[in-house]
């Protein structure tokens, strides 16, 4: 392979996607399963007024990449435990408290988002490689998994009434934005033909590819990293409503330096040693869009936070506690994450959320089935 092609070509195979893991090319001999939820099977509709709007063919295509990725989880794993198709790896699952600070700016006030207020959670942090036995040091996407529980009010899904979830990665933008890029990429990066996969760059385009490469990086601890959710969510109902983006970050500064010769699973012992002793403290922002330049639609442009700053709305406490243990860690894997379990009022917004709709709703029912677990809300 040509030197210049090499580096670029090495951090896309590896790359974890956030939504749609890469998949092989292989269309198996394998039947999509069927939602059992009507809501679930719905393509979302678009929010003019947040100025949304569909691409050419979005809701075919998007059903076409969760066929793909069904197929892919029933082949890869015929055998044994059927792991997520993005973020198989957790460093762990751990109880936490989240609670909405005292006092909020009036436009704020919207949803869980109700001064005073505190709920439980957990909290999963976890590896975006597509390879769960991947060594903790190497370059990666982390992500920032949180499920508030007790949470009342009629839900945009079915399967669970009574949680509100953020999902989130240690990085504030995403790598495509665009259907027909994204099918394209998987082509290439499927195929087998090695000027297939030269293309890809030509697929994600020269800032696509800039984004993919940068993604991956290395962390020393999860509870010390910051995490973004990428892609805008809604914020309020009625006319009032707006568009926004969520962070959380360490509510201190102090970093720990990267190990010289770390474990494997070096990210797991460190959130386990810290929370034997310690509480963990983040906080969690919110940064309401300033400008209708800042669109809906791209995810691969970030909201500059001179031009719309972040503001808190809740610090989130983990105390300390004993996770790692075979009971949770099972809890922890069956668990199902996606921005879908929300309220009206935190309706995920973008091309990227509604894809991940359909496609986060169609993976768990595929991984529940395949290993024999009815989905189920937690407590």
């Amino acid at each position: 392979m040509p030197n210049f092609i090499r580096p670029l070509y090495s951090g896309l195979v590896f790359l974890p996607l956030m939504v749609i893991s890469i998949c092989s090319a292989a269309y198996a001999n394998a039947s999509p399963i069927a939602s059992n939820s009507p809501k679930d099977n719905i393509h979302p509709n678009i929010d003019h007024h947040l100025s949304e709007s569909l691409y050419p063919d979005e809701a075919n295509i998007t059903e076409k990449i969760a066929d793909i990725i069904e197929i892919l989880i029933r082949k890869e794993y015929s055998t044994g435990i059927a792991l997520r198709d993005a973020h198989p790896k957790a460093h762990g699952c751990v109880r936490a408290e989240f609670k909405v600070d005292e006092v909020l700016p009036k436009n704020l006030v919207q949803g869980v988002f109700i001064p005073g207020k505190t709920y439980q959670a957990w909290i999963r942090f976890s590896n975006g490689s597509k390879d769960a036995q991947q060594a903790d040091i190497k370059k990666d996407a982390r992500g920032m998994a949180i499920k508030l529980l007790a949470v009342p009010g009629e839900k945009l899904l079915d399967d669970e009434t009574s949680t509100q979830d953020f999902i989130m990665i240690n990085h504030p933008v995403f790598f495509v934005n665009d259907p027909v890029r994204y099918i394209s990429f998987m082509q290439d990066i499927n195929s087998d033909r090695f000027f297939n996969k030269l293309h890809i760059p030509f697929a994600l385009g020269a800032k696509g590819t800039w984004i993919a490469l940068n993604t991956r990086n290395k962390i020393s601890n999860p509870l010390q990293t910051r995490y973004w959710s990428m892609v805008p969510y809604q914020l309020g109902i009625g006319t009032d409503r707006q568009a926004i983006k969520y962070s959380a970050q360490a509510c201190s500064t102090v970093t720990d330096p990267l190990p010289h010769a770390p474990h494997h699973n070096f990210l797991r012992e460190k959130l386990r040693q810290y929370l034997q002793k310690s509480e963990a403290c983040m906080e969690f922002l919110v940064q309401p869009r300033t400008s209708n330049t800042m669109s809906v639609e791209d995810s691969m442009t970030e909201w500059q936070e001179s031009e719309a700053p972040f503001y808190k709305v809740a610090t989130i406490r983990i105390p300390p506690q004993v996770f790692d243990t075979p009971d949770q860690n099972k809890f922890c894997e069956n668990l199902s994450f996606t921005p879908w379990h929300t309220l009206p009022e935190h309706k995920p917004l973008g091309v990227i959320n509604r894809m991940r709709k359909v496609i986060y709703d169609r993976i768990s029912e595929v991984r529940h089935d395949m290993n024999s677990i009815n989905r189920s809300e937690p407590h």
